[in-house]
């Protein structure tokens, strides 16, 4: 047998033997009867899984799964240890297939693309404060988007009514067929805690026996929501800056909770914004029913910004030809203003952000 060549003639090098060329065998195991779970939460790189036997385990993810393929929501197949005991681990050796995918685009950082939020959510609760923080109506356009494209329904939670009024922002969306919540919290001050008196049971109505994501700015009144809807959740609530007037990140990951009658509800940390990069102009106008028979009449590749000047909209706002069958009030001319000009916000965003990816 000749002598392997290891690059030197001294005699003191000593090389390990090579490991066999053995191949992988390529039958891969069937997970499809081993137990399923929902993941209902993710902390470095532990998974915590409710067993559908009632179990809480604590499981790590099959290496052939790959990084980030599981995400809070999932339904999951389990093997290992499904004790739940402490000290022990189960792992998660395949994902099901998901009824629903929420994401957001990493705008900040382009290279990264989207990323997955939650699966097999059914309904998205938009948050929004209507003062400290202020209210912003661009994120509740962008999430309206962003549950559209991920083929969930929108509920709209306008929190703190005892600081401001919310007849202007309901109003903005008059005509769009998402339905609103408004709730005070006991105790309200600048930093938005205490216990939530009104709009709780309207809120529970639409969350019960289903699965639903909270989402919103830092600060709005998410935790005091998951807080009031389930007694034992005990999420942290914070303070609203005065100087800036954002909230503080007392929620740091994701976390899915079950409900006393029935259903899941997701916290979410609070975000700064809704990248938008990963839908296209469709998903943004089917959020405004009126617009999508409007822009039929549009030229093709119309952009519908204000800068084209053959676009449908314009005259759709102020009822010109084609769209003259009945005279235009004031009124009706400004509320078809407010909703355009959220259209065109979200198109001029969502064009700059997949110009940038």
């Amino acid at each position: 047998m000749n002598r392997r060549d290891i690059g030197t003639d001294d005699p003191r090098v000593r090389v390990r033997p090579g490991r066999g060329s053995r191949p992988r065998t390529k039958k891969r195991p069937d997970w499809s009867t081993r137990p399923l779970g929902r993941v209902i939460a993710i902390n470095r790189g532990r998974f915590i899984v409710a067993a559908d036997s009632g179990v809480r385990i604590v499981a790590v993810q099959a290496r052939e799964l790959g990084r980030g393929s599981v995400v809070v929501g999932d339904r999951v197949r389990l093997t290992g240890d499904l004790s739940g005991a402490k000290d022990t681990l189960g792992r998660i050796v395949a994902v099901e297939e998901r009824s629903s995918v929420l994401r957001r685009s990493r705008e900040d950082v382009p290279e990264q693309r989207e990323k997955i939020i939650v699966a097999n959510a059914q309904l998205m609760v938009i948050v929004t404060a209507l003062a400290s923080p202020p209210p912003r109506i661009g994120m509740i356009d962008r999430c309206l988007v962003a549950a559209h494209e991920a083929g969930m329904e929108s509920l709209v939670v306008l929190t703190k009514s005892d600081l401001a009024p919310a007849d202007d922002i309901i109003r903005t969306y008059d005509g769009f067929g998402v339905p609103f919540v408004v709730t005070t919290a006991s105790g309200t001050d600048e930093g938005g805690c205490g216990q939530v008196t009104t709009g709780l049971e309207e809120l529970r109505a639409h969350v019960e026996g289903r699965t639903s994501v909270l989402v919103g700015h830092s600060g709005v009144g998410k935790s005091t929501l998951i807080n009031a809807l389930v007694p034992d959740a005990h999420r942290s609530v914070g303070h609203v800056n005065a100087v800036t007037g954002r909230g503080r990140h007392t929620s740091t990951s994701l976390e899915a909770f079950m409900l006393p009658s029935g259903g899941w509800v997701i916290d979410t940390p609070g975000v700064r914004s809704f990248g938008l990069a990963h839908v296209d102009e469709s998903d943004v106008l089917a959020v405004f029913p009126e617009l999508k028979d409007v822009c039929s009449w549009c030229l093709p590749m119309c952009t519908h910004l204000e800068s084209e000047p053959s676009c449908a909209l314009d005259a759709w706002i102020s009822g010109q030809e084609p769209f003259n069958a009945q005279p235009v009030s004031s009124d009706e001319s400004d509320r078809r203003r407010r909703i355009v000009d959220s259209a065109r916000r979200l198109l001029e965003s969502t064009a700059s952000a997949r110009a940038h990816h």
